[in-house]
């Protein structure tokens, strides 16, 4: 069975509401909090037994744990704030709707994840990238090889932090122009 909704603005102000709450634990707590929080999210919620699609988002929480602690990643502060952000509005028990109400509990959960995920597909996509370049440049042998790899492998990164970048920048700019902003 499919079910479709439609979000009224309404309906996105709240969400905007719930955001900016994330924000705000965003700006006092430390990262390692709210990583933690996400990952005791993640241990206790009932995922395993959430629908597909609830299921699905949630389970892109652990990539987004993996991404902040990648440290040849090294995911740059603004990207970062972002994707804490998201973890931020995950950890909290008492969101939209609270996480223990059976069934739909984490309905709100899954809908501002798939919102945040849109936001942040870029950095998603070049961190995606940047694994798969890992896994080709494969295990160096010798200490050369080593230091060989680890520049290649910085150098795919920056390219693709700088792509990132131009990617959002340009969407900005192409949505800025559609809604008339600065016109």
């Amino acid at each position: 069975m499919k079910i479709s909704f439609e979000l009224e603005p309404g309906d996105i102000e709240r969400f905007h509401e719930a955001l900016e709450r994330a924000e705000r634990r965003v700006a006092c707590a430390e990262e390692c909090d709210i990583v933690a929080a996400a990952r005791h999210s993640l241990q206790t919620l009932p995922i395993e037994t959430a629908p597909g699609y609830i299921r699905q988002r949630l389970l892109q929480v652990v990539e987004l744990l993996e991404m902040l602690e990648d440290e040849a990643w090294a995911l740059p502060q603004l990207e970062r704030r972002e994707v804490l952000k998201l973890l931020a509005y995950f950890s909290d028990p008492e969101d939209l709707i609270p996480d223990d109400v059976a069934v739909i509990g984490l309905l709100d959960d899954a809908i501002m994840l798939e919102l945040l995920l849109r936001e942040i597909r870029h950095v998603v996509a070049a961190y995606d990238d940047f694994r798969r370049a890992r896994d080709d440049l494969g295990a160096a042998a010798d200490e050369a090889g080593r230091i060989s790899r680890a520049r290649d492998l910085a150098r795919r990164r920056d390219q693709l932090q700088a792509r990132m970048r131009r990617r959002r920048v340009r969407e900005a700019v192409t949505r800025a122009g559609s809604t008339g902003v600065g016109a």
